[in-house]
C-alpha cells in the first residue's frame, strides 16, 4: 500500500463541509478533513483540541483525522452480579 505517516496536530479553525485548518508542531499548516466511514463516529473538534492525522509524502497539504473507535459497554455487562 502507501507510505501514509502518523502525526499529530492541533485544530486551529473550522471551516466549511466538516474541514479544518491544523497545525503541526513544526508550525506547518494544512487542511484536515474527516473520511465518510468514520464520519458516524466522530464526535467533532474544536479549535484548541489535539487529533492525529494521517498524511501521506505525495501531499503534505492535506490530512486525513483519524478516528479512533471506542466500545462502550452496558452498565450490566461491565459489573458481575453474583446471586447470593
Amino acid at each position: 500500500m502507501g507510505a501514509a505517516f502518523r502525526v499529530e496536530a492541533r485544530i486551529i479553525a473550522a471551516l466549511a463541509n466538516g474541514t479544518f485548518c491544523a497545525q503541526l508542531k513544526n508550525a506547518h499548516r494544512l487542511t484536515a478533513f474527516v473520511a465518510g466511514p468514520d464520519k458516524q463516529h466522530f464526535a467533532g473538534a474544536k479549535p484548541g483540541d489535539t487529533v492525529t492525522l494521517q498524511l501521506t509524502p505525495y501531499d503534505l497539504s492535506v490530512g486525513r483525522i483519524l478516528v479512533e473507535k471506542k466500545n462502550f459497554k452496558h452498565e450490566s455487562q461491565s459489573v458481575s452480579q453474583k446471586n447470593v
